[in-house]
């Protein structure tokens, strides 16, 4: 059996422009990165402006287990498997971090025979979009640190400066830091700390930015820290907002790649649903509306965190009105949720199937919950079994919605066939009343309350006294008519890891939160989650590796 990227490298791909072309879109509009990705030109925007929006599918997923469910397949596949059907359709997804490339789950660009490629590329460098974002990020950290260092003109308190620098890379020893040591020469000491680049606020700028007047206007209204006297001191004042920009300038547009079967993809922006917002860029999305008949967007991580921030803030800033949502489940991941440990997933397991069956029953119940219908797809396992299958059957009868066994990883489009019909008939017999889940002009901790008790399903919120004192001083500044973005883990519904399945009789805490004034949100903190992540005991590192002609090997 093949592995991903030996797959990938085998793949028969046509050239960037050949991709392009089959979407209507000039050669002047686009910027080539080599022969096989480039960029979209700022002015195909104003090329499609009156052309009339697809429907919009969002896939995402019940809670998985530590390996991933294989959402970035089936989001994949099913847009081959429109093409088979005679669709036009086009993906528009996230760009891979290195961390979890170089850590646990590997690479983002699907797997088997529905991916994205060119795949060594997609999950290393790609076009420097995550280069871009981290340079623009440190840099407004060097000058907060050198505009204390060089008189301190607006009079920053040290002990409150609110934004840290980041790397993609899953580094724990960068968490907390002392910068400034070493004598007068480098500046005033102080306590620091690194996020992984797709956690900081500069990426969630560039997701939701409609135009470069408008990321430049957000990256000035992020909240630095405050000043000795407890004013807010915003980038704005500081200065660089500018140079930030130019940093950003071409990672601001989005990138055209295709599948193994040619489909055209466009991937932008960042992951982790868990510690961000968890969407791909609303640029992206809108030009996958305009270009095509079927846009199938990702939302990371289960439908508790991706899908609930996918409709709450990116829907909600961009004016989106999704049409379908695909919640992709696997047989493994509910036995999983039914207490089966991993080394026994593949083994037949009727009840524990049918006690984690509840997790996915939960989820469509969430999903239904913001209007949109929903059609539950199977990632399928060969060990899967026909007792197994027919529990799952039984689960969505109940429920109310059409599910779809996709042997996409094995078959790519032509194994999500039976998918695809069904996604498109349920457009076209279910209409959408998509709402978000709550009105923003709600006190924040009603705002909490109603994701807690309506997605989690928890009994209430429990907050620290850290928490209490962040949320005072968001009140102070009054900013509390924004989205909430909740960093909470994704293998429970609840804030704790363990509790599987649906949980009962729990309480969410709130530890800590952080205003995200330039990307319009406010981050809540819960349970241990921890916006650096670290490396496990055997990397993927371990197992990637380049012979002397420049192949890659072990990227998965």
């Amino acid at each position: 059996m093949l592995s991903d990227i030996e797959i990938a490298l085998q793949a028969k791909m046509l050239k960037i422009n050949e991709i392009a072309a089959g979407l209507g879109i000039d050669e002047e509009d686009l910027e080539p990165y080599g022969h096989y990705k480039a960029k979209l030109s700022e002015q195909l925007y104003t090329k499609l402006a009156d052309k009339p929006d697809g429907k919009l599918i969002l896939v995402t997923a019940i809670n998985p287990t530590p390996a991933g469910e294989g959402k970035t397949t089936i989001s994949v596949g099913l847009a081959e498997s429109m093409a088979k059907i005679g669709k036009k359709a086009i993906l528009a997804l996230r760009e891979p971090s290195l961390g979890p490339v170089f850590g646990i789950k590997g690479g983002a660009a699907g797997g088997g025979y529905a991916q994205v490629v060119p795949m060594d590329d997609i999950n290393l460098h790609f076009t420097g979009d995550m280069h871009a974002i981290t340079a623009a990020n440190n840099l407004l950290c060097a000058l907060i640190d050198n505009s204390i260092h060089q008189g301190n003109p607006l009079r920053i308190d040290q002990r409150r400066i609110l934004f840290k620098r980041c790397l993609d890379m899953n580094d724990r020893a960068l968490r907390e830091i002392i910068v400034g040591l070493g004598g007068k020469v480098n500046g005033f000491p102080r306590q620091d700390g690194f996020q992984i680049t797709v956690a900081s606020e500069i990426m969630a700028i560039l997701c939701l930015a409609d135009d470069l007047a408008d990321l430049k206007a957000r990256l000035e209204r992020i909240l630095i820290g405050y000043d000795l006297d407890g004013n807010p001191v915003y980038a704005g004042q500081l200065g660089g907002c500018g140079a930030m920009a130019a940093l950003l300038k071409d990672a601001l547009k989005p990138n055209l790649v295709q599948t193994l079967e040619n489909t055209p993809a466009i991937m932008h922006g960042g992951p982790f649903a868990n510690i961000a917002h968890g969407c791909n860029s609303v640029r992206a999305t809108k030009l996958g509306l305009k270009l095509a008949d079927y846009t199938i967007t990702e939302a990371g991580f289960g439908s508790d965190l991706g899908a609930e921030k996918f409709f709450d803030i990116k829907c909600r800033y961009a004016g989106l009105k999704p049409d379908c949502v695909v919640l992709v489940a696997t047989i493994r991941a509910l036995k999983y949720n039914g207490g089966v440990a991993r080394p026994d997933l593949t083994k037949e397991n009727v009840e524990a199937l049918r006690k984690g069956a509840v997790n996915l029953r939960t989820h469509i119940e969430n999903m239904h919950k913001f209007g949109v219908p929903v059609v539950v797809a199977i990632n399928r396992f060969h060990t899967d079994t026909d007792a197994e299958i027919k529990v799952i059957e039984e689960v969505c009868a109940e429920a109310g919605v059409q599910f779809s066994l996709a042997e996409i990883f094995a078959k790519g489009g032509e194994g999500g066939k039976d998918l695809a019909q069904k996604v498109c008939d349920t457009i076209d017999t279910k209409k959408s009343e998509y709402a978000p889940l709550y009105d923003t002009a709600l006190p924040v901790k009603e705002k909490i309350e109603k994701v807690a008790r309506e997605i989690y399903r928890a009994d209430g919120v429990i907050y620290t006294a850290q928490a209490e004192k962040a949320l005072r001083e968001i009140e102070a500044l009054g900013k509390t008519d924004l989205p909430i973005c909740v960093a909470k883990t994704q293998y429970s519904l609840s804030d704790d890891p363990t509790k599987l399945g649906k949980p009962e009789n729990f309480e969410i805490t709130v530890r800590d939160m952080k205003l995200s004034s330039g990307a319009g949100f406010i981050v809540v903190y819960t349970g241990d989650i921890m916006t650096m992540p670290g490396l496990p005991k055997a990397p993927a590192a371990y197992s990637i590796d380049v012979d002397n002609e420049g192949n890659i090997s072990g990227l998965f």
